[in-house]
């Protein structure tokens, strides 16, 4: 913990008693009061995340376009300034670099928002295939703080703070230099928990003031600050994936049931071709949802079986504090992947039962 960065946000989070601890190299709260009252407030009210772990990448020229497009599984040329795109970055055999958002400003001005733990190997990734292309890659993640305020009453409360109209801001856009309590921000309607939200983009000395705003703003409606714990999960129930668990080097973007993100257009990007393959051979493996028919709670690497054959892993799991259920995700083989099927989840010594249900735990 000694050497663990700290955010802007780390002595709000001492003040609010949260629990910190070392994440990625990132001095973070896991929870403050509770990680099952503050995923019911996202739920129900509202939760106000510091996330400004998170990378931010911008990528500018006369070539950025092309660039991205090259970069990218998803095709980046569908969006209008001031639109959002979640996409994978893929390695040459089809595995994954990163899962990340990209921002367009306009065709030759684009911003990246990367996982916290892959900053540094996806600049660097970015840098290394630059080549030809005529672009400026920079990191700017030193420079940015950003907070996520979730939750069904996310746009009152953030309405209160800013004269800009919120309801102008739809789902995957983003508006820029929307003054929020006097300080300039950058504004997108994106999050990670399956509930409403805005992703606030700032000056880190800004980030107390309005950090403290949002929570006064919010008081009435019941708003919790929200840790990790709680942000796991949310994304979780939602059936979203975490980089790491269900999407790595060594899982492709359909393997992980993602082939949607993966647009096969007549521009080339890394990856295309063994993307292509999988998809025409068919896949040996893929990441299916489950629910536990026993009390225990499986957890990310427990071994799963099949009438006595290992035929895969654990990649999350929870017992889900929205629906009371045991429930996870796991990566399999393609033939015990058939939805309502039966397997074995090793829960320490004992083999539970489990049935194969959709990764969309929540409507």
């Amino acid at each position: 913990m000694e050497n663990a960065k700290k955010t802007p946000l780390y002595e709000e989070h001492i003040n609010l008693k949260g629990k910190v601890v070392d994440f990625h190299g990132w001095a973070l709260p896991i929870e403050y009061e509770g990680i099952l009252q503050e995923h019911q407030a996202v739920r129900e009210k509202a939760g106000l995340f510091d996330v400004s772990h998170m990378g931010e990448i911008r990528i500018k020229g006369k070539e950025a376009e092309a660039f991205v497009q090259y970069l990218m599984t998803n095709d980046i040329k569908t969006l209008d300034n001031g639109q959002i795109l979640y996409t994978f970055m893929c390695y040459p055999d089809g595995g994954v670099v990163d899962d990340l958002l990209v921002y367009k400003f306009d065709r030759e001005h684009y911003y990246l928002v990367v996982n916290a733990s892959n900053i540094e190997k996806d600049f660097q990734w970015m840098k290394d295939q630059q080549k030809d292309f005529q672009v400026e890659i920079q990191n700017e993640s030193d420079e940015v703080a950003e907070v996520a305020l979730q939750g069904p009453k996310a746009e009152g409360i953030l309405q209160k703070l800013t004269d800009t109209p919120l309801k102008e801001i739809t789902f995957f856009t983003f508006k820029d230099n929307v003054t929020i309590k006097g300080k300039d921000c950058l504004v997108s309607r994106t999050g990670y928990t399956g509930e409403d939200g805005f992703e606030v983009y700032m000056k880190p000395e800004d980030a107390r003031e309005i950090w403290t705003e949002i929570l006064r703003a919010g008081e009435e409606e019941g708003i919790k600050p929200t840790g990790l714990g709680s942000r796991d999960t949310l994304r979780f129930e939602a059936g979203l994936p975490l980089y790491g668990n269900e999407l790595s080097k060594d899982i492709t973007p359909l393997e992980a049931g993602f082939g949607f993100f993966v647009k096969f257009t007549e521009d080339d990007f890394i990856g295309k071709a063994p993307l292509q393959k999988q998809k025409e051979e068919g896949l040996k493996r893929k990441i299916v949802g489950f629910e536990l028919m026993k009390k225990g709670i499986p957890r990310e690497g427990y071994e799963v079986y099949k009438d006595g054959e290992k035929i895969g892993y654990v990649t999350t799991g929870y017992l889900s504090p929205t629906l009371g259920k045991s429930i996870g995700l796991a990566l399999v083989d393609i033939d015990h992947s058939k939805m309502g099927g039966t397997i074995q989840i090793k829960v320490r010594k004992r083999e539970i039962d489990g049935t194969i249900i959709s990764k969309r735990f929540l409507k």
